[in-house]
């Protein structure tokens, strides 16, 4: 697939990405003390507005959006109200916060700049979600137009700027610890306009104090060296002596407005914050369930190594290249899905691995091991290489995987959306290869038709269908496209009734390109909960598995920081879901999008809904869909937030013990 060219509320520097509006155009003009919508009944004057001495209200609105939300430029102010959210333990909830000037309070080309800090949530029995731990922040940055990059927003300067006649949001995402006490958090987040412009006699100290300061705290580093003392009065007169330095230094009169701000620079004090800040009321009610470690949905999504390999310039083997695929894998777990890396042969042949390093590395049982893997991909070395030491590589490997506990979870994947007989043919030969080493191996195969040159059946669709007896047993889960369905629901029937379950045969899906609008897919521009519903129609299908061609299938480029190019002939966002953290800042960290994030909240979903099955039947889950109006089917799901709520809270009111 790589080589194809609302709604209830419930992204590290100062923001600047996105220019200011065109005179207008998108949202109007950009004259310094242009203003929209009304005041709180006080004014502000015809001169420079201080922020510090003008209530927060009085400059922005400020509202909240639920997670579906795909909150524009053009987005229009909301009243403020106070946001309740509901989670389990292990599970990761979010909403947006919508700001947009109501005037311009800079002498710059912006309309000014905000600072948005939150409190930790705290029970009343103590307990608290703490923030940068379990509460993030991320500004929404367009792409292509379109709210997608989560740009984390640094906690200790947690500023962003604003446009005139734009509307920008930021991601709040509240991370629910497994061992959280249930109850309900509460808590507050405070959105402040500041000053954009600094004082420069403030912006940096002299050389001469910047050496005084470092000759000092190098002092202190070796009088509390870990060393032999020889008596115990001399390790109290070292610290004594280093006390006494670090207090010199606090005194430092370039540090009297870290002091005035207990120490945390540009963070707001307590009394501005009640004084001029505007407040968003926040609680979560955490309840006692905890999301399964291991997803129940085993969601592979492949990332491809080329891809890191040319845009951070990485050489293939090299300690930077395993560094670089490591960290990516151990990113995208987090959001529920088993990763695996990607390289793309001839014929659509795919060359498909979960671990960078072999069997009897340390790192692989360490990956293989993780709970949170649902399922992943073996090396088929051979694909791109057929050599005798691949194979006797390949021979190794399976012999030592399939005397692991997690044999179970593995899988070979190597080929994808066979089209013809020849490539059926190939799949049976390395699946009588890969049986011979072990015959419980587990194979999975794209695909969307039958193969062409054959006498499978008469029609399209029925060629389709019978695939499963063509790869028998070569394969044992079949990955069929959702594009083939379309708006179709009850031809899954056909599809499940040719499989062998006593055979160990699992249905899957996928989709690439397709399906289009209106039914589920991740492509950028589609309804939040467009997004959100794929997962929704896998369960309503009854697929046991999914698999996504690519994460990170962005065009070619040689450097870390290049922009971000979709690929030419896909619909845009497609095989693109996190962004390299280089784009938008110096971060190495990736950057999520917001599918990316509703993917997750998909994910979380299905465990919703097992809970709510396992204890009154399927039937009664796929009701539960409907009688919320969440997903009835394809192209009939909720366009906005409000049944996910009322799904999620039905299985809260009849589940909780």
């Amino acid at each position: 697939m790589e080589q194809r060219d609302s709604n209830s509320a419930a992204g590290g520097k100062t923001q600047t990405t996105s220019a200011p509006p065109v005179e207008g155009v998108a949202g109007g003009g950009t004259s310094y003390g242009w203003v929209d919508g009304g005041l709180r009944g006080t004014s502000l004057g015809a001169g420079v507005i201080d922020p510090t001495k003008v209530h927060s209200e009085d400059l922005l609105h400020v509202w909240s959006m639920p997670s579906t939300a795909n909150v524009s430029q053009q987005e229009a102010p909301r009243p403020l109200e106070k946001v309740n959210l509901l989670a389990a333990r292990n599970e990761r909830e979010s909403f947006q916060i919508a700001l947009r000037p109501k005037v311009s309070w800079a002498t710059s080309g912006i309309a000014g700049s905000v600072q948005v800090q939150c409190t930790d949530l705290c029970s009343s029995s103590g307990d608290r979600l703490v923030v940068a731990q379990s509460i993030t922040l991320r500004r929404v940055v367009p792409i292509l137009g379109v709210p997608d990059a989560l740009v984390p927003i640094d906690p200790l300067s947690p500023q962003i700027s604003l446009y005139p006649g734009e509307t920008a949001a930021v991601w709040v995402s509240l991370n629910v610890p497994c061992g959280q006490p249930p109850g309900l958090y509460e808590g507050e987040i405070f959105i402040t306009a500041v000053k954009t412009e600094l004082d420069p006699k403030t912006e940096s100290l002299p050389k001469s104090e910047r050496y005084r300061l470092y000759r000092e705290l190098k002092g202190c580093l070796d009088v509390t060296e870990p060393r032999d003392y020889s008596s115990p009065e001399e390790m109290v007169q070292r610290l004594t002596t280093a006390s006494t330095t670090l207090k010199r230094m606090l005194d430092n009169p370039a540090l009297q407005d870290c002091q005035e701000n207990n120490g945390f620079g540009d963070m707001m004090d307590e009394d501005v914050m009640n004084n001029v800040s505007v407040r968003l009321k926040l609680s979560l009610t955490v309840w006692d369930f905890t999301l399964p470690v291991t997803p129940s949905l085993p969601a592979v999504f492949g990332i491809s190594e080329t891809v890191i390999e040319d845009r951070f310039c990485l050489e293939h083997g090299t300690e930077g290249w395993y560094d670089a695929l490591d960290h990516h894998f151990r990113w995208l777990l987090q959001y529920r899905i088993s990763p695996f890396f990607c390289r793309w042969g001839d014929s659509m042949r795919i060359l498909a691995y979960t671990c960078p390093w072999p069997a009897d590395h340390p790192k692989a049982n360490e990956y293989y091991s993780d709970p949170r893997l649902a399922a992943y991909a073996v090396p088929y070395a051979p694909i791109l290489s057929c050599t005798d030491a691949a194979k006797n590589s390949l021979r190794r490997e399976v012999e030592i995987l399939k005397s692991k506990p997690h044999w179970s979870k593995a899988y070979f994947y190597l080929w994808d959306e066979p089209l013809n007989v020849d490539q059926y043919d190939m799949i049976c030969s390395i699946s009588n290869e890969l049986r011979s080493y072990a015959p419980d191996v587990r194979i999975l195969t794209t695909y969307y038709c039958g193969p062409s040159g054959s006498e499978l059946a008469p029609s399209t669709f029925e060629a389709f269908v019978k695939v499963p007896n063509v790869l028998r047993p070569h394969t044992q889960i079949f990955c069929t496209s959702e594009w083939v369905l379309g708006t179709r629901e009850d031809l899954v029937k056909d599809i499940v009734a040719e499989l062998r379950p006593d055979l160990g045969e699992e249905w899957w899906t996928y989709v690439c390109m397709g399906p289009s609008d209106p039914q589920p897919n991740w492509h950028l521009g589609m309804r939040g909960t467009q997004h959100r519903a794929v997962m929704w129609r896998v369960w309503k299908e009854g697929g046991t598995g999914f698999l996504y061609w690519g994460t990170n299938c962005y065009e070619k480029a040689m450097i870390p920081s290049a922009e971000i190019c979709f690929r030419r002939g896909l619909p845009p966002g497609d095989g693109v879901l996190f962004y390299p953290g280089e784009v938008f800042s110096s971060s190495h960290e990736p950057v999520a999008s917001t599918r990316l994030e509703r993917i997750l909240s998909g994910m979380q979903d299905i465990e919703y809904l097992k809970l709510y099955s396992s204890r009154y039947g399927r039937e009664e889950g796929l009701a539960l869909l409907e009688k919320t109006g969440m997903y009835l089917g394809p192209d009939r799901y909720t366009l906005d937030h409000g049944p996910v709520d009322v799904m999620r809270g039905e299985v809260y009111r009849t589940c909780r013990s």
